[in-house]
């Protein structure tokens, strides 16, 4: 098992955490979905701006609803990979990582007909065995510097406020489309009230406002490059 996780000398080091552009792009990345009520609402207003995003999506949520996954792939956007549920990662042995990580992966790509290549881990969390074990699965580790803390139960205008006073050209931006509860093997507690989906138009207007480009991580990269950073936490 340890030579399986450990990395070719080759391979690139490091989460991906922001881009490197020579177009004003920030990534729009959405965690926790697919949830019926938020997602569509999300899809809805990301059209309207002509935004694409990165949906991190958790396998059960997937499975139980295939048809609104199709919606965010047949929209435009890029489906990644959030973990078969939402429990936190270096709670695991690294075997279990990998062996969860690889089949959540399979079936990821056998629900969507595509190729899945970036997984986020859970609330951030991963120590060098976890990253180890993650990217010997073929995915890239995915983080963030830039948040609207959309977990907090706050008006949607505060919300996308302050996401737009984080973001800057080349960040990679953490919003939900959903939120993870004990369907999804953890509890969080009350699951805020806020219109997910009014956070996200408000979002796009603001960045439009400052002439920055909401991408998927995929569409960054047409002209773009990752930008790589140590992630270590529990």
């Amino acid at each position: 098992m340890l030579r399986r996780l450990v990395l070719p000398l080759t391979a690139p080091i490091g989460s991906v955490k922001q881009i490197s552009s020579p177009r004003p792009d920030v990534v729009l990345t959405y965690d926790d979905g697919p949830q019926p009520g938020a997602t569509e609402r999300v899809l809805s207003a990301l059209a309207e701006f002509g935004c694409t995003a990165t949906f991190f999506v958790l396998l059960g949520r997937a499975r139980k609803h295939r048809s609104l996954l199709r919606e965010v792939a047949d929209a435009g956007h890029e489906i990644a990979l959030h973990g078969v549920d939402h429990v936190r990662l270096t709670s695991l042995r690294a075997s279990a990582v990998r062996r969860r990580t690889l089949d959540g992966k399979r079936e990821l790509e056998d629900l969507t007909g595509r190729e899945v290549s970036w997984f986020r881990p859970p609330y951030g969390a991963q120590r060098p065995s976890t990253y180890a074990a993650i990217r010997s699965t073929g995915l890239e580790s995915v983080v963030w510097n830039a948040a609207g803390f959309d977990w907090e139960d706050r008006p949607a205008r505060d919300i996308a406020a302050r996401a737009l006073g984080e973001v800057h050209s080349g960040s990679v931006l953490l919003m939900h489309d959903g939120f993870a509860g004990p369907g999804d093997g953890v509890d969080d507690g009350p699951e805020p009230t806020f219109d997910r989906g009014e956070v996200t138009r408000l979002l796009c207007e603001g960045l439009a406002e400052r002439g920055l480009n909401g991408v998927s991580l995929k569409d960054s990269l047409r002209e773009g490059t990752t930008v790589r950073r140590a992630w270590f936490r529990s």
